[in-house]
């Protein structure tokens, strides 16, 4: 089963792509997904994909239904969904709240094409066309004579031009009757009709395995079409159209110009009827300037008449009328009206325009007058403008005329069209003029007659550089009146307006047209697309798709830009885009289309079939020539057909011909004047014959070959094509199919120019083909025969008869004449090379391979893809079964990684370069580049991640992997060194990579990219497994912020945790390499990477218990977390946990908040975990039973956890206070003196927890000023002594948990016994509990009431409705500084906040704090707030030397989980609709989380950020505890 293909779009907000194309199969699956700006918001999606069961109208827009796999609060695997059945251009628009449409854009879905009898499926591919002009084909029962050159020559599709009756130009593009059939196809006696031809097309499509598609014109009707007699509407003439009367009138006086010089009234002028140099060129300047323009005065239709307008504002002054305000806007601006008639002297004047600029002094007759002169004055100027402005006109017009006369009868290039008759005109007519002559005074009368100016119509033809999308015939465009158009003198252009309703008989004329096409033709050619109104061609085009669901579409564009391309694309559903090979000036361009037009590069990477939905550019139909184009063999050399054509056939695209081309006809078969009729196909023709070809005409060998190969190779999966310029003239184009590694080389030697007059090069340069070559496919090249000259024949379109091609198919090297071997070598054991030396590649000549890999590295690749089934379906195709298949390949990886702990997988997928330097290793360093991030896969997938979706093969890591194993034995080696389950893990890659070792080295990156994948994905479902259903069952972001705890978890080589008491179960034990005893191997929390990851610095106390709950508890890790908890309960000492671990034995106990959130995780475990309360009573082996103590080895002396709990809060109501051990620079080389005084005691009154010093930092927020230049040196930054609100919230949480945990029985203390003065005391925990609830809100909420009798420091209020950050800091203004602490304690105690102030608190917060992924530390209003930390700038600033501002605004990230949660837990208190927005904000912001750690190479989230979210050179990559604190809001929601 072939895995089904999807595809995903993510939205963002206001992302418009219309201009985007995307093009997907039919039988793909897309899936729309919300990005970051998204995420969160009531997003809907709207398409006009019809809906199962219904047909497809444009306008008709269906919401589609979101689909949330995980059924969780976030966003980030939510998608909606379509089932791509039915092909065409579709749209989707997508809007949120009150916005319907915030972006949107255009899928295309291409169609399948079938053909045969049995309606085989025909690869858009493998298309091969061929260009025939219908009227060249003679009579249709004639027809299949003529088009079996086509089906002999190996093409499988026809383009027909138009097969309508054509006008009298005789162009097959100009029109007289788009629903008649040629009458020319019917003989004498016949009347053949469009059934007759579809019965052709049929029997095409069965017999020959040729489908047909034919043009559809829409832009013009041929000038004499009689229906638009009838119909005058449907052009642009001078009743619908009045903007065109100015140039009618010039197109008329240009016409009487044309019959004075034909007949020689200039010529006394120095104009004679045969113009030949540029004297003539500048008489006809003369003749413009001195006779026409000021005879017929353009100007005139664009200005006013002064008098009359004067007269009548002299009137409205007179009468005291006022202007109409709503008219004017109250802008004094005269505004002229355009006469909507276009006539002379028709424009007006605004009169109230007029009253509002024109404004008299008084209401006296001098006064009135006055201003009227003004206005005369003013209206005299703007005519004036107008007339200069015409005259603009008339100066590009005059250019435009000379360009046009230069080339039509000067130009070597041009036709040369002799002298100026009424035949020939000087310049091509721009509209119909269906009267008898008269003069041109008559002529102009004629406008003002709506009966006979209704037929003066519009010509159509194209403009130089004119935006495709703005139609040049209407109003606003001055294309006719400048001469811009390059004119078909043939053609009217049609007037389709804005639907239907505008020109009802032309749309129903038109559609009905487009029914015939799409009921007998598989597709149509647009013809001048880029010209054709979008809104007429997709009207048109749906009909089409209503007849003929899969209709191929195909066009060329001459817009210019990739962009506008696109939008014609997008939205008509164009299958493929013309492109011409004879766009390319040399090879080189030759070789670079083929590059671009198609196919991945060779060893590309193998896509995961659910995906990202990018961007393509549109299929290629790529064409060696158009019927367009100029003869190759005029402009390159008759020996340059069959090399070009060959390059274009290796194209992994459609590609094609137009007929002639392979006869060698040497000149263009013009599409106007070409009357005679192809000559047809007969074996047995004579080279001489000119109105009969067959396999020896010439180059139809050799393309039948090459049409034969091009349609194999699309058939059977050569998708991978790599282009070589071998020297100036040589192309060779390589076509590989990755599922067997078979290749088809084709060399092609161009001759751009002729070798008869040009020097060519003996030396051609041997090349190495990497491989085995089996045969050549072909040798062919153009030579000269003895079949008389090239006469142009009267009635057959004939070609040079004394040209053919040698060609040889399927021969061994040994009998080829073009190549021969020189020998066989082998770079290394897997490079297997041939050396081919080139004996005769003549300009002119190709030569095809068929290369295979050397049979053995065929066979390895063979057995590789069967052991990779496991992985992916799609290695079925070219796998082999292997008779002697080590044994660890015989179990799958999933059963041998089911066997792994959650602490191998840490060494499996992470481990940075610190923690490997540990083990004696390090993190695998690509030279010239960089280290990886991490020595386990994750390292190397981060990086592949980057390459893989863009085939980067270039890169240095794939770079590296072809230059040698040194990477492959990296990975199995590291493993294997480590024994037990992980060496069989090693075992298992170093046996896959023995398979690899002995492949070509240009196929090592894929096949290592399939290896490492696979088993990545299969780590990553073992891992999971042994995770909470909460991860099993949450999104994609889920897992990813689960997987940090894998990151962060994990067991050294020396062990970070003190040893736990013998007496407690379920311990992990190892026996020491060195010492060969056996220890405990307890996993243990790095605080952050790379920084804090190894030694003595991964393990803090304080780090270890904010991020436990989320990486440990949360994602169902519990027996490790209770033995970290129980570790650090061991080494309590002085009543606090040590901030620094140092194993226990160098600890440091410097910080007041360790313990608080280490008893803060112990009532976490007793309420997540299943019979969590059994900790209490678990034996703690404390190093430090007193504070004097030696540390005391594991089992000396062992207490319940419950007793250390009560030891801990003892302790601090006795009051803590001692001196650090060691104090002095060996520990601190910063601290001063006084910072090593450690205090932490409870105000009796209040309850509150309180400590510290100005000289020392107890709290997270920790730095320690280092910098003697800016005197900061031992001064802390933040010391928030007194009571640091987190900690408060911390000690509310735990006596209000004790105190419920006495009552439940479970804790035998209700008091706490202190001694004071001698006395013994007693404190209940209630009492404590209740004092702390009593005192909180009065003393740490900064209140509106400027006179709250609370308040100690009234003139310190900087900001009102928040909570202060401490209370009783020895600095007092520190306590009032905004800081997002307070939001910890809403979460662990929000009993101790108000429902109202705790969310205005909030709000503040929010508005204020809140980053892109962190909190700001401090308020950006404070007077040292600085959002950028840098550690290693040492400057005069005391606020910023060494990173002193650590916490003074850079944006930290494990707040913001804090503040989500205070948001969401409040938001709950205050009804639906405040809760819906809060997990809309939770939502957006996670979002950012998502993305950051989707793109990161660590997959983590860091320390902090500078502001505004910029990157902190400075901070962890990734860090426990901003991991934790997201994962904890998402368990939240």
């Amino acid at each position: 089963m072939t895995p089904k293909q999807i595809r995903v779009m993510v939205l963002n907000d206001m992302e418009k792509l219309d201009r985007t194309l995307f093009r997907l199969d039919q039988g793909f699956e897309l899936q729309f997904r919300l990005g970051p700006t998204l995420q969160g918001k009531h997003v809907h999606v709207y398409t006009n994909y019809p809906a199962e069961g219904e047909l497809f109208e444009r306008h008709k827009f269906h919401a589609l239904d979101w689909i949330n796999p995980t059924g969780r609060q976030d966003d980030s695997d939510k998608f909606c969904t379509l089932d791509l059945k039915i092909s065409g251009s579709y749209q989707y628009y997508f809007g949120h709240g009150d916005k319907e449409k915030s972006g949107g854009g255009y899928i295309v879905v291409d169609p399948v094409l079938r053909v045969g009898a049995d309606n085989h499926i025909l690869p858009l591919d493998c298309i091969s066309i061929q260009t025939y002009l219908s009227k060249c084909l003679g009579p249709l029962d004639e027809w299949l004579d003529r088009l079996r050159v086509a089906k002999e020559t190996g093409y499988n599709m026809i383009h027909f031009t138009p097969l309508q009756m054509l006008g009298e130009s005789r162009s097959c593009y100009s029109l007289a009757d788009q629903l008649e059939l040629n009458p020319d196809f019917s003989p004498a006696g016949q009347a053949y009709n469009w059934t007759d031809v579809g019965n052709l097309v049929e029997k095409m499509k069965n017999e020959w395995n040729m489908l047909c598609i034919t043009d559809v014109v829409y832009n013009h009707t041929a000038a004499n079409s009689k229906w638009i007699e009838k119909h005058p509407e449907c052009g642009y003439n001078l009743v619908n159209s009045p903007h065109l009367k100015p140039a009618w009138v010039l197109d008329r006086a240009l016409w009487h110009v044309t019959c004075a010089i034909a007949d020689g009234k200039y010529k006394d002028r120095g104009l004679p009827a045969l113009i030949q140099d540029h004297q003539h060129l500048h008489a006809i300047r003369g003749v413009l300037w001195q006779d026409v323009f000021p005879r017929i005065k353009l100007w005139e239709f664009f200005q006013v008449k002064v008098e009359p307008a004067v007269e009548q504002f002299r009137a409205l002054l007179q009468s005291g009328a006022k202007p109409g305000r709503s008219k004017t806007d109250g802008k004094q601006q005269l505004r002229i009206i355009q006469d909507p008639q276009y006539r002379r002297f028709g424009n007006t004047v605004d009169m109230d325009s007029a009253l509002e600029t024109f404004v008299p002094h008084g209401s006296s007759p001098g006064a009135i007058e006055d201003c009227c002169n003004w206005l005369r004055r003013r209206l005299d100027e703007l005519n004036n403008e107008q007339f200069h402005e015409i005259k603009h006109h008339q100066e590009q017009a005059t250019n435009c005329i000379d360009g046009t006369v230069s080339y039509e009868r000067l130009a070597d290039h041009g036709p040369k069209l002799g002298p100026v008759t009424r035949k020939h005109p000087l310049v091509t007519r721009y509209f119909t003029f269906p009267f008898e002559e008269a003069t041109l005074e008559q002529d102009l009368e004629l406008m003002n007659q709506p009966e006979k100016s209704c037929h003066f119509l519009a010509h159509n033809g194209w403009v130089m550089a004119d935006d495709p999308l703005r139609n040049f015939a209407e109003p606003g465009s001055n294309v006719y009146i400048r001469r811009e158009l390059i004119c078909w003198g043939d053609s009217v252009k049609l007037r389709y307006g804005n639907g239907p309703e505008d020109c009802p008989y032309l749309w129903a004329h038109m559609q009905k047209y487009t029914e015939i096409t799409a009921k007998h033709f598989v597709g149509v050619r647009l013809d001048n697309c880029h010209s054709t109104p979008l809104h007429v061609a997709e009207f048109m085009l749906d009909a089409a798709r209503t007849l003929r669901p899969d209709l191929y579409v195909v066009a060329e564009l001459f817009t210019g830009s990739e962009e506008l391309d696109n939008v014609f694309v997008t939205r008509l559903g164009i299958s493929s885009l013309i492109r011409e090979a004879m766009s390319a000036g040399d090879s080189h361009e030759e070789g670079r289309l083929v590059y671009r037009y198609g196919g991945e590069p060779v060893g590309a990477f193998l896509q995961p079939s659910l995906r990202p939905l990018v961007p393509s550019i549109a299929h290629a139909m790529f064409l060696d020539i158009t019927h367009d184009n100029e003869c190759p063999i005029q402009i390159r050399s008759v020996y340059d057909s069959l090399p070009s054509s060959a390059i274009v056939s290796m194209a992994c695209c459609a590609t094609g011909s137009t007929r002639g081309y392979d006869e060698l006809v040497p000149h263009q078969i013009s599409v106007v004047s070409e009357e005679r009729f192809y000559s047809k196909w007969n074996p047995q023709a004579k080279p001489s014959s000119p109105d009969e070809v067959n396999l020896q005409s010439g180059i139809i060998g050799g393309k039948l070959a090459l049409n034969r190969l091009h349609q194999e190779l699309a058939a059977k999966g050569f998708n991978q094509v790599f282009v070589d310029q071998v020297d100036e003239d040589i192309v060779a184009v390589t076509r590989h199919c990755p599922s067997t590694h078979q290749s088809v080389v084709a060399v092609c030697r161009t001759a751009f120019k002729n070798p008869k007059h040009h020097r060519y090069t003996d030396e051609v340069p041997p090349m190495c083909i990497p491989g085995k070559i089996e045969e050549v496919v072909l040798e062919a090249r153009t030579v000269e025969r003895q079949a008389g000259s090239y006469k142009k024949d009267e009635r057959s379109i004939n070609g040079m008869p004394e040209y053919t091609v040698e060609i040889k198919e399927h021969i061994q090297m040994k009998d080829s004449k073009v190549v021969r071997q020189a020998g066989v070598t082998s770079r290394g054991r897997s490079e297997y090379v041939q050396e081919i030396v080139f004996e005769q590649l003549t300009p002119g000549s190709v030569i095809a391979f068929r290369v295979s890999l050397d049979p053995k590295s065929q066979e390895l690749v063979g057995v590789l893809r069967n052991h990779l089934i496991q992985f992916n379906p799609l290695y079925k195709a070219g796998s082999l079964s292997d008779p002697n298949t080590p044994d660890i390949l015989k179990s799958t990886l999933t059963q041998i990684m089911s066997k792994m702990t959650l602490a191998d997988m840490n060494i499996l997928l992470f481990r940075c370069d610190e923690e490997e330097k540990e083990d004696g290793g390090g993190c695998y360093n690509i030279p010239g580049w960089t280290a990886l991030k991490y020595g386990g896969l994750q390292g190397l997938l981060s990086v592949m991640a980057d390459i893989r979706p863009k085939n980067d093969l270039g890169h240095p890591f794939c770079d590296n992997l072809r230059q040698g194993d040194w990477m492959i034995v990296y990975v199995s080696n590291r493993l294997m060194m480590r024994g037990g389950i992980l060496a069989e893990v090693g075992q298992w890659f170093q046996a896959m990579f023995t398979y690899l070792k002995h492949i070509p080295r240009y196929l090592i990156p894929c096949y290592f990219d399939a290896i490492l994948v696979g088993a990545y994905t299969t780590a990553l479902d073992a891992t999971f497994k042994q995770m909470s259903s909460f991860v099993q069952n949450g999104s994609s972001f889920v897992k990813l912020l689960a997987l940090g705890s894998v990151q962060m978890c994990g067991v050294g080589r020396f062990p970070a945790l003190p040893p736990l008491s013998p007496a407690l179960t379920d311990v992990p034990y190892r026996v020491n390499e060195i010492t060969k005893q056996k220890e405990q191997c307890c996993v243990s929390l790095a605080a952050g990477l790379p920084h804090f990851s190894a030694g003595i610095f991964r393990c803090w106390g304080r780090d270890t218990f904010i991020a436990l709950r989320g990486l440990m508890l949360v994602t169902g890790r519990h027996l490790e977390a209770r033995n970290i908890i129980l570790g650090f309960a061991g080494t309590l000492r002085h009543g606090l946990i040590p901030n620094l671990l140092g194993e226990g034995v160098g600890a440091r106990f410097n910080c007041r908040d360790a313990v608080w959130w280490w008893l803060q995780c112990i009532q976490d475990y007793c309420t997540m975990v299943p019979n969590g309360n059994d900790i209490l009573q678990c034996p703690v082996s404390r190093m430090y039973p007193t504070d004097d103590s030696k540390p005391l080895p594991p089992g000396t002396v062992d207490q319940l956890l419950y007793e250390v709990i009560h030891e801990a809060m003892e302790r601090h109501m006795q009051g803590i206070e001692f001196r650090e051990r060691n104090a002095g620079p060996q520990i601190d080389r910063n601290m001063r003196d006084e910072g090593f005084n450690i205090v932490a005691k409870v105000n009796p009154d209040t309850g509150f927890v309180y400590g510290g010093n100005r000289f020392n930092c107890g709290t997270w927020m920790d730095k320690m000023g280092e910098s003697e230049r800016a005197r900061n040196k031992g001064i802390p930054a933040t010391p928030r002594d007194g009571s640091a609100v987190e900690i408060l919230g911390l000690c509310k949480s735990t006596l209000r948990w004790l105190v419920e945990l006495h009552k439940q029985g479970l804790f035998p203390y209700n008091t706490v016994t202190i001694h004071k003065d001698g006395k013994q005391l007693s404190v209940s925990y209630e009492e404590w509990d209740r004092k702390i609830q009593e005192n909180f809100e009065k003393m740490f909420y900064v209140s509106h009431d400027p006179n709250d009798p609370n308040e100690k420091h009234p003139e310190l209020v900087h900001k009102r409705g928040i909570y202060k950050d401490s209370y009783g800091a020895s600095s007092p203004w520190c306590d009032y500084q905004l800081r997002p602490n307070f939001t910890i304690a809403m979460v662990v105690a929000p009993e101790l906040f108000t429902v109202e102030h705790a969310w205005e608190a909030l709000n503040v917060t929010e508005e204020k704090l809140l980053g892109p992924l962190g909190m700001k530390t401090l308020d950006p209003d404070d007077m040292v707030y600085c959002g950028v930390y840098d550690n290693s700038l040492d400057n005069d600033s005391y606020n910023l030397a060494r990173g002193f501002n650590y916490h003074q605004g850079p944006e930290w990230l494990w707040p913001i989980g804090y503040f989500l949660r205070a948001k969401i837990y409040f938001a709950k208190k205050l009804g639906k609709e405040t809760y819906d927005k809060t997990v809309y904000l939770v939502k957006n912001v996670l979002s950012r989380h998502y993305v950051h750690m989707e793109r990161s190479s660590w997959k983590g989230l860091p320390e902090l950020t500078n502001e505004n979210g910029q990157f902190c050179p400075f901070s962890c990559e990734t860090q426990a505890w901003s991991l934790a604190a997201v994962l904890e809001v998402l368990h939240d929601l």
